[in-house]
């Protein structure tokens, strides 16, 4: 492990220091790119229109007319948490612009696959739908758009994946990725991408004269959705996804949220009034994924739709109970998954053992419903790309195998999928993703060609230097911003993927450590001459006495007191 420091422009430093930023602050955000103090306004009225999201007029007309003459609707969502929270999105805001009967329909992980299959669509078809609306899929369902269409339905795609090889033909497409799109925003989750769709149609529906500026509903009331599905997809948090999670958690620390999202954070322990992203992404993110990958997401949705309070608690503790169930899963398959992952290293020519360039494991055990989570635990353990397979479920697929993975900078997995199906044709059944996660389907027999070929992809695009993990930090920090207020400040502010949290490193001497619960190192340390307490979660082996560390400020409660604390990220020797 390497921790390096980020370049932090002294000049931009001091025109945000000038402009009113502390001077904390003015380091940090120099160090990620803001240049300027008025990046930094979160106000609404600085998004991205939504005329510059392709598709967004021609959905807004669509959808127009379908509410004008009563037309059913029913939305197919996806069974991660950015699709549950953008099927709420829709399902509320729809039904606040007039729409009158609006139904959704969710995939099951095992039985279904992924997207709007033709089954999806028949399903729909016969529910009496008139249109069909993905959320969070869709691009890359061409075979189920042309089984809509075939049954009569309209079909408007809202997706933000990429695209593949062909478009389905559905009657709109809105997404930024696909051909021809300039929405700066390319990172915009797919809830985002729904909310735009919303914006667009109140637009159009105020151009028809249904209601003017004065009388229009309130689609801000979605805000905290949108913030909770952005981070918890961990898409880039560019400029306008930045301001979409700040303006969400500026309402839920009002106490302005669907009651879904209040009880998610009582089942939680955490506290709305000072909800951070870290919250979004750690505690209640989880918590309705975990109901896509062991039960039904159905319960997710119906979480975040309800606005009885009663039954937003009662289906919030129902989530926290599979999340736990989740937790006991994936604790046994990535001890399982670990070990097969150390059975691949290859002593090289000095005999020290080294991972390969990438990681395929399987086990008849895996639950399919939790390999992507594990797949991000090997990932970080060994810093490869890896893939974690299980066998399906689904009825008469028993032979087929289910790989979710997770890769590191500078290897773009769709892409190196892509590669893989090209040079072995039709070992990849079906894939799909981004650069960082991605997923496919292998048959049984082909893992080891899947394994072979995709090791063989990395190690032709991956350098020596990208397989050593990197910790990025901003540097050693000064004793006067050793402040519990400014452990605060830092965590109001909306940090996440491509806005790293601050990160700090220094070299400190280790005065004592212990285990605590058997895998956290607890340690008391000295920083700048000064003792602090420090944890390290998940880690077991013992520190010098003195090391260079990476970590981040937290504030530690006990008995009613609040202390500051290290909590560290790695450490290089």
């Amino acid at each position: 492990m390497k921790i390096v420091a980020r370049d932090i422009p002294p000049r931009t430093v001091w025109a945000l220091e000038q402009a009113g930023v502390h001077p904390l602050l003015a380091r940090l955000f120099a160090a990620r790119g803001v240049r300027a103090k008025e990046e930094l306004d979160d106000g609404l009225a600085l998004l991205l229109p939504p005329d510059a999201l392709l598709g967004t007029r021609e959905a807004a007309a669509l959808l127009a007319d379908a509410i004008a003459q009563d037309r059913r609707l029913c939305i197919v969502a996806d069974y991660d948490c950015d699709g549950a929270t953008a099927c709420a999105v829709g399902v509320r805001g729809l039904r606040l612009l007039g729409a009158k009967n609006v139904s959704y329909l969710v995939p099951d992980r095992v039985v279904d696959g992924y997207g709007l299959t033709p089954p999806i669509a028949e399903r729909v078809a016969e529910s009496g739908a008139d249109m069909l609306i993905t959320v969070d899929n869709g691009i890359a369902s061409v075979e189920g758009v042309a089984a809509a269409k075939a049954r009569g339905l309209q079909v408007l795609v809202t997706d933000h994946h990429l695209p593949g090889p062909e478009l389905p033909s559905a009657d709109v497409l809105v997404n930024p990725n696909q051909p021809g799109c300039g929405f700066e925003s390319k990172s915009i989750a797919g809830v985002g991408v729904m909310f735009y769709v919303l914006l667009a149609l109140r637009s159009e529906l105020r151009r028809r004269g249904v209601f003017d500026t004065a009388s229009q509903p309130k689609l801000d009331a979605l805000l905290p959705l949108v913030a909770l599905g952005t981070v918890a997809d961990v898409v880039r948090l560019d400029a306008n996804n930045r301001r979409l999670v700040a303006q969400g958690l500026r309402r839920i620390r009002a106490g302005s949220m669907p009651a879904g999202v209040a009880a998610l954070f009582k089942a939680a322990g955490r506290n709305a009034s000072v909800a951070t992203t870290f919250d979004f992404g750690f505690a209640l993110g989880p918590r309705i994924n975990a109901a896509g990958r062991l039960s039904d997401m159905t319960l997710g949705i119906e979480c975040l739709l309800t606005d009885d309070a009663g039954r937003a608690e009662e289906l919030a503790r129902m989530l926290d109970g599979i999340n736990r169930e989740r937790r006991d899963i994936e604790g046994g398959m990535r001890d399982q998954a670990l070990l097969l992952a150390e059975s691949l290293f290859a002593a090289d020519g000095e005999g020290i053992e080294a991972p390969p360039p990438a990681i395929s494991v399987f086990d008849a055990g895996f639950h399919e419903g939790v390999v992507g989570i594990v797949a991000s635990r090997i990932k970080d353990r060994f810093h490869r790309p890896t893939f974690v397979f299980a066998a399906s479920g689904a009825p008469g697929k028993e032979q087929e195998l289910k790989g979710s993975g997770r890769s590191i900078p500078g290897f773009h997995l769709r892409d190196a999928l892509d590669l893989v199906a090209k040079r072995h044709p039709g070992v990849l059944l079906r894939f799909g993703g981004h650069a960082m996660a991605a997923g496919c389907t292998v048959a049984r027999e082909h893992f080891e060609t899947f394994e072979k070929g995709f090791a063989q992809v990395a190690r032709e695009l991956l350098a020596e230097s990208a397989l050593t993990r990197q910790i990025e930090t901003d540097g050693p920090i000064a004793r006067e911003y050793m402040r519990i207020d400014l452990v605060d400040t830092l965590h109001r502010e909306v940090w996440g993927q491509g806005f790293a949290p601050p990160t700090f490193s220094e070299e400190v001497e280790v005065v004592s450590q212990r285990l605590v619960g058997e895998k956290h190192l607890s340690l008391k340390l000295r920083h700048q001459g000064q003792p602090i307490d420090a944890m390290w979660f998940s880690h077991t082996e013992p520190l010098p006495p003195r090391v260079k560390l990476a970590f981040r400020l937290d504030a530690d409660e006990w008995q009613g007191v609040r202390r500051l604390r290290f909590l560290v990220e790695g450490a290089e020797f």
